[in-house]
């Protein structure tokens, strides 16, 4: 399959494919009213969400089409409304457009400009057309249904295709964030650094750094998974933390005691050292909790702030989970291996 001569210009801007055959509902209609008005002005070729908008015409929520139909006529859409709208900007570019499909997983976006003022709307079968290659029948057919998760799927690995004829573009929008990885090490061989002494009196702590360390990346980057595709379908609140918080620090905290209890069995057989087993062993328990608390926090954080928290949550996480770890890891031997 010839893909690369459908693929249209990533650097061309998404307002030229924004569709305009939408209508936009006052915030103070009821659903009565709003279905009036749809009835009225027509739903385009494709409908999936309705948008909200303010007195200044301003976008301020989105209506799914299933909550609109099954709400009652007289409730006001600002009570029915989703308030936290992820919209796309009007100087994005096609590219832009896509990394917005694959990490929030909507089936569509408003493009606005400054003001917030709805100038057109981006859904994603518009990029199913333009990037999949028209072929048989059979995937016609598969292209006019509603978007499965492979279509995103098939869109990342596209996007990972085309990065090398953009080079620029993906090292702007990556290396700012891969400059905290830098920092990261930077900090955590400092300390390393200071506790030498600890090293050089116990040397089987060095054995096992690199392990301690896996660990908690590897925890960490399970965490930050889940919280990030938890993202996609819920509003960060302080309820939902709490909820995430407690179910998250109980899974990291019944990993790290069977980690820590298989790790230090290991030192104390391997070595035949009770403290260094119990040092190692206890500082994975720690900081795995540690580690999974970050993957959770960070990417709730860097959501909250609009921030990307696909591209940035990697290297800030990891980062302070390295250096938590050692901080642990660490003062665990000074105070108890000293």
């Amino acid at each position: 399959m010839n893909i690369a001569a459908s693929i249209p210009d990533f650097d061309a801007p998404i307002v030229e494919h924004a569709r305009q055959d939408f209508p936009l509902l006052d915030d103070d209609m009821t659903v009565g009213k709003a279905l009036k008005r749809i009835r009225r002005e027509g739903v385009g070729e494709r409908v999936i969400y309705f948008y909200v908008v303010d007195e200044r015409r301003r976008l301020i929520g989105v209506v799914p089409t299933r909550r609109l139909l099954t709400a009652s006529l007289e409730a006001q859409l600002r009570e029915i409304m989703m308030r936290r709208v992820v919209a796309i900007p009007a100087n994005a570019t096609v590219l832009d457009a896509c990394e917005f499909f694959v990490l929030y997983k909507f089936l569509a976006f408003p493009v606005v400009d400054e003001q917030r003022h709805v100038i057109g709307v981006i859904d994603a079968n518009l990029f199913a057309e333009e990037i999949l290659e028209a072929g048989e029948s059979e995937d016609r057919h598969r292209r006019a249904a509603p978007v499965s998760p492979e279509f995103f799927e098939a869109l990342g690995f596209h996007i990972e295709q085309i990065r090398g004829a953009s080079s620029w573009h993906g090292f702007r929008f990556r290396f700012p964030w891969l400059i905290v990885t830098v920092t990261g090490g930077t900090l955590s061989a400092i300390l390393a650094g200071y506790f030498e002494a600890t090293l050089a009196h116990s040397l089987v702590l060095a054995f096992f750094l690199t392990m301690v360390l896996g660990l908690n990346e590897s925890v960490s980057t399970q965490s930050m998974s889940v919280t990030i595709h938890a993202l996609r379908s819920v509003s960060v609140t302080w309820q939902w933390l709490a909820t995430a918080f407690r179910r998250e620090v109980m899974t990291a905290f019944l990993l790290g005691v069977a980690c820590g209890s298989v790790v230090g069995a290991i030192v104390w057989i391997w070595r035949n050292d009770l403290r260094a087993a119990f040092v190692i062993g206890g500082s994975i328990a720690l900081s795995l909790v540690t580690a999974c608390a970050f993957g959770l926090g960070v990417p709730s954080l860097l959501h909250r702030f609009k921030l990307d928290p696909k591209i940035a949550a990697g290297p800030v996480t990891l980062a302070l989970a390295d250096f938590f770890a050692l901080v642990i890891y660490f003062t665990s031997a000074r105070l108890v291996l000293r």
